[in-house]
Protein backbone atom coordinates (compact mmCIF):
# COMPACT_ATOMS: atom_id res chain seq x y z
CA UNK A 1 0.00 0.00 0.00
CA UNK A 2 2.91 2.72 0.83
CA UNK A 3 4.45 1.90 -2.43
CA UNK A 4 0.87 2.49 -4.18
CA UNK A 5 0.78 5.43 -2.41
CA UNK A 6 4.37 6.76 -3.50
CA UNK A 7 3.58 5.99 -7.20
CA UNK A 8 0.15 7.56 -7.22
CA UNK A 9 -0.36 9.60 -4.49
CA UNK A 10 2.39 11.68 -3.65
CA UNK A 11 1.03 15.18 -3.17
CA UNK A 12 5.36 16.55 -3.30
CA UNK A 13 5.82 15.34 -7.51
CA UNK A 14 2.05 16.35 -8.60
CA UNK A 15 2.75 20.00 -6.82
CA UNK A 16 6.05 20.22 -8.96
CA UNK A 17 3.99 19.82 -11.64
CA UNK A 18 0.38 21.88 -10.49
CA UNK A 19 1.41 24.94 -12.76
CA UNK A 20 1.16 22.83 -15.94
CA UNK A 21 -1.42 20.54 -14.97
CA UNK A 22 -3.90 23.29 -13.81
CA UNK A 23 -3.45 24.67 -17.30
CA UNK A 24 -4.05 21.36 -19.31
CA UNK A 25 -7.37 21.19 -16.84
CA UNK A 26 -8.56 24.89 -17.98
CA UNK A 27 -7.90 24.05 -21.64
CA UNK A 28 -9.31 20.86 -21.35
CA UNK A 29 -12.34 22.77 -20.05
CA UNK A 30 -12.69 25.06 -22.67
CA UNK A 31 -12.18 22.74 -25.18
CA UNK A 32 -14.74 20.92 -24.15
CA UNK A 33 -17.00 23.92 -23.65
CA UNK A 34 -16.70 24.95 -27.45
CA UNK A 35 -17.02 21.68 -28.75
CA UNK A 36 -20.41 20.73 -26.73
CA UNK A 37 -21.95 24.07 -27.76
CA UNK A 38 -21.14 23.97 -31.04
CA UNK A 39 -22.08 20.40 -31.79
CA UNK A 40 -25.16 20.54 -29.81
CA UNK A 41 -26.31 23.66 -32.05
CA UNK A 42 -25.02 22.46 -35.32
CA UNK A 43 -27.03 19.13 -34.73
CA UNK A 44 -29.84 20.79 -33.76
CA UNK A 45 -30.12 22.42 -37.02
CA UNK A 46 -28.95 19.65 -39.21
CA UNK A 47 -32.00 18.07 -37.74
CA UNK A 48 -34.77 20.82 -38.50
CA UNK A 49 -33.29 20.55 -42.00
CA UNK A 50 -33.67 17.38 -42.26
CA UNK A 51 -37.28 17.52 -40.61
CA UNK A 52 -38.03 19.63 -43.62
CA UNK A 53 -37.38 16.78 -46.08
CA UNK A 54 -36.49 18.54 -49.17
CA UNK A 55 -34.66 15.41 -50.81
CA UNK A 56 -31.19 17.06 -51.68
CA UNK A 57 -30.89 18.27 -48.06
CA UNK A 58 -32.01 15.42 -46.39
CA UNK A 59 -29.42 13.57 -48.43
CA UNK A 60 -26.36 15.57 -47.51
CA UNK A 61 -27.42 16.18 -44.01
CA UNK A 62 -27.83 11.80 -44.03
CA UNK A 63 -24.53 11.05 -45.70
CA UNK A 64 -22.57 13.84 -43.64
CA UNK A 65 -23.48 12.04 -39.82
CA UNK A 66 -23.02 8.64 -41.32
CA UNK A 67 -19.58 9.53 -42.35
CA UNK A 68 -18.86 11.28 -39.46
CA UNK A 69 -19.87 8.62 -36.80
CA UNK A 70 -18.12 5.88 -38.79
CA UNK A 71 -14.93 7.48 -39.13
CA UNK A 72 -12.43 7.41 -36.04
CA UNK A 73 -12.18 11.31 -34.58
CA UNK A 74 -8.31 10.46 -34.15
CA UNK A 75 -8.19 9.82 -37.73
CA UNK A 76 -10.54 12.96 -38.47
CA UNK A 77 -7.35 15.55 -36.63
CA UNK A 78 -4.79 13.82 -37.88
CA UNK A 79 -5.74 14.69 -41.31
CA UNK A 80 -7.01 17.82 -40.75
CA UNK A 81 -4.10 18.67 -39.21
CA UNK A 82 -1.38 17.42 -41.24
CA UNK A 83 -3.30 16.98 -44.44
CA UNK A 84 -5.25 21.08 -45.02
CA UNK A 85 -1.78 22.32 -45.24
CA UNK A 86 -0.82 20.65 -48.54
CA UNK A 87 -3.94 22.82 -50.01
CA UNK A 88 -3.02 25.65 -48.27
CA UNK A 89 -4.95 26.26 -45.08
CA UNK A 90 -3.47 25.43 -41.67
CA UNK A 91 -5.38 25.14 -39.29
CA UNK A 92 -3.96 24.85 -34.82
CA UNK A 93 -4.25 22.13 -33.35
CA UNK A 94 -7.24 23.68 -30.65
CA UNK A 95 -9.11 24.39 -33.67
CA UNK A 96 -8.82 20.99 -35.48
CA UNK A 97 -9.64 19.07 -32.46
CA UNK A 98 -12.65 21.69 -31.83
CA UNK A 99 -13.97 21.07 -35.74
CA UNK A 100 -13.55 17.48 -35.48
CA UNK A 101 -15.18 16.60 -32.10
CA UNK A 102 -17.82 19.14 -32.79
CA UNK A 103 -18.65 17.46 -35.84
CA UNK A 104 -18.97 14.07 -34.51
CA UNK A 105 -21.36 15.12 -31.79
CA UNK A 106 -23.21 17.01 -34.10
CA UNK A 107 -23.62 14.27 -36.56
CA UNK A 108 -25.31 11.92 -33.41
CA UNK A 109 -26.65 15.01 -31.86
CA UNK A 110 -28.96 14.70 -35.38
CA UNK A 111 -29.14 11.04 -35.21
CA UNK A 112 -30.75 10.96 -31.59
CA UNK A 113 -32.71 14.73 -32.07
CA UNK A 114 -34.19 13.15 -35.80
CA UNK A 115 -35.23 10.09 -33.89
CA UNK A 116 -37.02 11.96 -31.15
CA UNK A 117 -38.55 14.49 -33.46
CA UNK A 118 -39.99 11.09 -35.33
CA UNK A 119 -41.11 9.37 -32.02
CA UNK A 120 -43.58 12.29 -30.83
CA UNK A 121 -47.21 12.04 -32.45
CA UNK A 122 -48.42 13.74 -35.90
CA UNK A 123 -51.38 15.47 -33.88
CA UNK A 124 -48.52 17.44 -31.60
CA UNK A 125 -47.83 18.97 -34.82
CA UNK A 126 -51.15 19.35 -36.38
CA UNK A 127 -52.57 21.08 -33.23
CA UNK A 128 -49.54 23.77 -33.16
CA UNK A 129 -50.07 24.54 -36.68
CA UNK A 130 -53.90 24.98 -36.30
CA UNK A 131 -52.78 27.35 -33.42
CA UNK A 132 -51.38 29.96 -36.29
CA UNK A 133 -47.57 28.86 -35.15
CA UNK A 134 -45.03 29.36 -37.65
CA UNK A 135 -42.85 26.36 -38.36
CA UNK A 136 -39.50 27.61 -36.50
CA UNK A 137 -42.21 28.31 -33.55
CA UNK A 138 -43.84 25.03 -33.99
CA UNK A 139 -40.32 23.50 -33.37
CA UNK A 140 -39.16 25.77 -30.37
CA UNK A 141 -42.05 25.70 -28.35
CA UNK A 142 -43.97 22.61 -28.95
CA UNK A 143 -41.85 19.90 -30.43
CA UNK A 144 -38.17 20.35 -30.23
CA UNK A 145 -38.62 20.53 -26.07
CA UNK A 146 -40.30 17.21 -25.95
CA UNK A 147 -37.64 15.64 -28.18
CA UNK A 148 -34.96 16.75 -26.40
CA UNK A 149 -36.78 15.81 -23.26
CA UNK A 150 -36.67 12.14 -24.85
CA UNK A 151 -33.34 11.91 -25.22
CA UNK A 152 -31.42 13.58 -22.68
CA UNK A 153 -30.08 10.35 -21.50
CA UNK A 154 -28.38 9.32 -25.01
CA UNK A 155 -27.46 12.66 -25.35
CA UNK A 156 -25.75 13.03 -22.05
CA UNK A 157 -23.79 10.01 -22.65
CA UNK A 158 -22.63 11.06 -26.11
CA UNK A 159 -21.82 14.56 -24.88
CA UNK A 160 -19.78 12.87 -21.90
CA UNK A 161 -18.30 10.84 -24.29
CA UNK A 162 -16.83 13.75 -26.46
CA UNK A 163 -15.74 15.82 -23.45
CA UNK A 164 -13.76 12.30 -22.83
CA UNK A 165 -12.34 12.48 -26.21
CA UNK A 166 -10.93 16.05 -25.95
CA UNK A 167 -7.95 13.46 -24.80
CA UNK A 168 -7.01 12.83 -28.29
CA UNK A 169 -6.26 16.58 -29.06
CA UNK A 170 -3.09 15.84 -28.00
CA UNK A 171 -2.20 14.23 -31.30
CA UNK A 172 -2.19 17.57 -32.81
CA UNK A 173 -0.27 19.29 -30.20
CA UNK A 174 -2.83 20.47 -27.64
CA UNK A 175 -1.42 20.42 -24.08
CA UNK A 176 -4.44 19.51 -22.33
CA UNK A 177 -5.04 17.52 -18.83
CA UNK A 178 -3.99 14.34 -20.35
CA UNK A 179 -1.33 15.46 -22.46
CA UNK A 180 0.53 17.15 -19.47
CA UNK A 181 -0.19 14.53 -17.05
CA UNK A 182 1.98 12.00 -19.37
CA UNK A 183 4.75 14.31 -19.65
CA UNK A 184 5.00 14.99 -16.10
CA UNK A 185 4.48 11.53 -15.47
CA UNK A 186 7.92 10.57 -18.18
CA UNK A 187 9.46 13.38 -16.79
CA UNK A 188 9.25 12.61 -12.47
CA UNK A 189 8.58 8.97 -13.58
CA UNK A 190 5.88 8.82 -10.91
CA UNK A 191 2.22 8.15 -11.68
CA UNK A 192 0.63 11.08 -9.22
CA UNK A 193 0.39 13.25 -12.21
CA UNK A 194 -1.96 10.70 -13.98
CA UNK A 195 -4.16 10.27 -10.44
CA UNK A 196 -4.37 14.29 -9.98
CA UNK A 197 -5.57 13.84 -14.26
CA UNK A 198 -8.40 11.54 -13.49
CA UNK A 199 -9.28 13.83 -10.37
CA UNK A 200 -9.83 16.48 -12.69
CA UNK A 201 -11.86 14.33 -15.69
CA UNK A 202 -14.33 14.11 -12.61
CA UNK A 203 -14.52 17.10 -11.51
CA UNK A 204 -15.42 18.34 -15.19
CA UNK A 205 -17.37 15.40 -16.08
CA UNK A 206 -19.19 14.37 -12.68
CA UNK A 207 -21.76 17.35 -12.17
CA UNK A 208 -22.51 16.93 -15.89
CA UNK A 209 -23.77 13.54 -14.85
CA UNK A 210 -25.75 15.03 -11.83
CA UNK A 211 -27.26 17.65 -13.80
CA UNK A 212 -28.48 15.41 -15.83
CA UNK A 213 -29.74 13.23 -13.81
CA UNK A 214 -31.99 15.67 -12.25
CA UNK A 215 -33.51 17.12 -15.94
CA UNK A 216 -34.42 13.69 -16.37
CA UNK A 217 -36.09 12.99 -13.25
CA UNK A 218 -38.05 16.49 -13.77
CA UNK A 219 -39.14 15.50 -17.34
CA UNK A 220 -40.79 11.92 -15.82
CA UNK A 221 -44.20 12.04 -15.32
CA UNK A 222 -45.00 12.22 -11.56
Amino acid sequence: MDSFAGNFLNWSVTRDYMPELMAGMWLTLKLAVVVNICGLIAGTVLALVRSLRVGILSFLVVLFADVTRALPPLMLMVVGYFGLPFFGLKLNGFAVASIVLAAVLASFTEELLWAGLAAIAKGQYEAARSTGLTFVQMMRYVILPQAFRMILAPLTSRIIATTKNTALASVVAVPELLSQANAAQGYSGNGSPLTFASIGYLVILLPMVIVARRFERMGKPA
